[in-house]
């Protein structure tokens, strides 16, 4: 292929994706969502192919790009007018912990774990479970956090308080999985626990989704019955 033929094919193609991204909005960068994802990787290989495949001209690049970026205006047309296509290409938020309590179906329905779940909090700056009051998975993978009252955002300086030692959350148990390790390096042992599920009224270890102990506030634990009652 000619380096003439091909500059000018990729200005073209450059230019013809510029403009349907502009045409179809700001969202389709900001907002990742399943449709958006798999319409950017094909834009990619239409004129990736079209460039390299041997015996394509512009007209073809035209015609693929431009047939592409027009279903896709539709999609999102259709998106803005009507609910149900709204859901159906843009997916809907799964809540996955409301009023406090991680909803255990939607994080098997999301094909997520505790582990998944725990790290994402803690990049929203959300080192415990406990803390939360309602969690949002969005459509492009994010968390919408709403946290309980008492774990809002104030400064001591605002309070005119001394400052207090920073303890991070050890988790004890994860689906139904005692974590020893964990229980060891913080200085405790299995009586220490038992006692601490008998003040929850928990005999048994597999009965736990998820037992978390914070020094200062105590233990918080969360059982399976608890998970799957909403």
């Amino acid at each position: 292929m000619h380096y003439s033929s091909l500059t000018f094919e990729l200005i073209v193609g450059f230019f013809l994706l510029f403009v349907i991204v502009k045409i179809v909005g700001r969202k389709m960068i900001r907002q990742i969502t399943p449709f958006t994802f798999i319409a950017s990787i094909m834009f990619g290989e239409l004129l990736g192919n079209a460039l390299f495949e041997p015996g394509i001209g512009i007209g073809y690049i035209l015609y693929s790009i431009s047939l592409w970026g027009l279903l896709l205006i539709i999609v999102e047309y259709l998106g803005q007018k009507s609910l149900f296509f709204r859901g159906l290409f843009e997916g809907k938020p799964s809540a996955l912990i409301n009023n406090g309590v991680v909803d255990y179906r939607q994080l098997k329905k999301n094909r997520m774990n505790l582990n998944q779940l725990q790290s994402l909090l803690r990049q929203s700056e959300t080192f415990s479970i406990r803390e939360v009051a309602y969690c949002y998975l969005e459509v492009d993978g994010s968390l919408s956090i709403l946290k309980k009252s008492k774990y809002k955002k104030t400064t001591q300086g605002d309070l005119k308080l001394p400052e207090k030692q920073v303890h991070v959350p050890v988790t004890l148990i994860r689906d139904g999985t005692v974590l020893w390790d964990e229980i060891k390096d913080a200085g405790f042992n299995e009586v220490w626990l038992k006692k601490q599920l008998q003040t929850q009224r928990v005999s048994d270890y597999k009965d736990v989704f998820i037992a978390e102990w914070l020094e200062g506030d105590g233990i918080f634990v969360q059982t399976y019955a608890q998970s799957r009652r909403k």
